[in-house]
């Protein structure tokens, strides 16, 4: 199906932009019970829902929260099917016009880019500041202390209005609209009314920082969602311009809240510095630098990131990433029914100087190595 026009500020038909974006919701959803009952008088349902947001009516439903614990431990809300297509349609609208400002170094939920791209970049920083491995350099990371839990709504949705100011300059309908969607999504309180699912010891486990249901009123927005992707980059996208724009950091990337800055050795000081500033900054976002997740590490020593572990000249998996595939790999071969995650973890260490790890974990489970 051919995508719609989304970007026109005067809609005239909101039925086929909705229709595309309940295609686009119900990818891999099929078997959900939620999205089956939706399908079954879709049209009507389609309506019915275009209807409720022209007259305003609108109001976000009730999610459903469990925990996961792979790569780490957090809280997951799903959104009903119904939600899902808002949400598509807000990304449809919105995010192409954020997509031309974000920096190329914005690796998180962006089309092209992702895990593999944020590594890939963050070895060719290296690379080029120490002069292809022949010079010494250093890579400061950091991490905001509690992201998604901690962003206060309101200053969430002025920056929205802003971008909705920016690419809508003369306003009209969609603007309008947009505004209205955006306001209902972001000041939604997904707390309320949701429907927990696990088991007490699980949710238990769960630090109070990570949690929405442990949070003062007006702050955090779900993980999970399509929106939350993209509000997490429109948000820290002002991050991103200060230290590239303001402190002069060429060599700088993001993924979701983990970000870097790559520097020559006689920069190290001033960089030092400057984590101060950064530390300020973020404090004028409602935000706060994980003191307990901030590395200053030399790049010969090799650098983690994502999944992995730099070093000039070839690059490993992490000892968590190494620990996931072997649990992967054991539960294939006692239940076969995992290829799709088993070969998205093969096709990643394709990758990486990975071959005699691979072989290993091959041998251990009985099978042919044919890497």
């Amino acid at each position: 199906m051919k995508r719609p026009d989304f970007t026109n500020s005067n809609y005239v038909d909101m039925e086929f932009e909705f229709y595309y974006c309940y295609l686009k919701a119900r990818r891999h959803k099929r078997s959900t019970t939620d999205e089956m009952k939706f399908e079954v008088y879709e049209m009507k349902n389609i309506i019915d829902l275009i209807m409720s947001i022209e007259l305003r009516k609108y109001r976000p439903g009730r999610s459903i929260a469990f925990i996961i614990f792979d790569p780490v431990i957090r809280e997951i809300f799903a959104a009903p099917f119904r939600d899902r297509i808002v949400h598509h349609f807000l990304y449809e609208c919105c995010a192409p016009w954020w997509e031309r400002r974000f920096i190329e170094d914005s690796y998180s939920c962006r089309k092209g880019k992702g895990t593999l791209y944020g590594i890939q970049r963050l070895y060719e920083h290296m690379r080029v500041v120490t002069n292809d491995f022949t010079k010494e350099g250093y890579v400061i990371k950091m991490d905001i202390e509690g992201y998604f839990t901690s962003l206060v709504r309101k200053r969430l949705y002025e920056r929205i209005v802003w971008g909705l100011d920016k690419q809508f300059p003369n306003k009209g309908k969609r603007y309008e609209l947009l505004r209205y969607l955006w306001r209902e999504v972001i000041f939604d309180d997904p707390t309320d009314g949701v429907r927990l699912r696990g088991s007490s010891r699980d949710w238990a486990k769960l630090p109070d920082r990570k949690s929405l249901l442990r949070q003062p009123s007006g702050r955090g927005v779900v993980i999970g969602n399509l929106t939350s992707q993209l509000l997490s980059n429109i948000y820290l996208d002002q991050l991103d311009r200060y230290v590239k724009f303001v402190l002069g950091y060429r060599h700088y990337g993001r993924y979701v809240d983990d970000f870097y800055i790559v520097v020559k050795k006689e920069q190290l000081k001033k960089a030092i510095d400057d984590i101060a500033a950064i530390r300020i900054f973020l404090r004028t976002l409602g935000l706060k630098l994980h003191r307990r997740k901030l590395y200053i590490q030399p790049i010969r020593h090799g650098v983690g990131f994502l999944g992995v572990v730099l070093y000039p000249h070839h690059i490993v998996p992490s000892k968590r990433l190494k620990k996931n595939f072997r649990m992967v790999a054991r539960r294939y071969a006692q239940i076969q029914n995992s290829d799709a995650v088993i070969l998205s973890y093969l096709g990643a260490m394709t990758h990486m100087n990975s071959k005699n790890f691979a072989h290993k974990v091959f041998l251990e489970n009985g099978w042919v190595h044919r890497f």
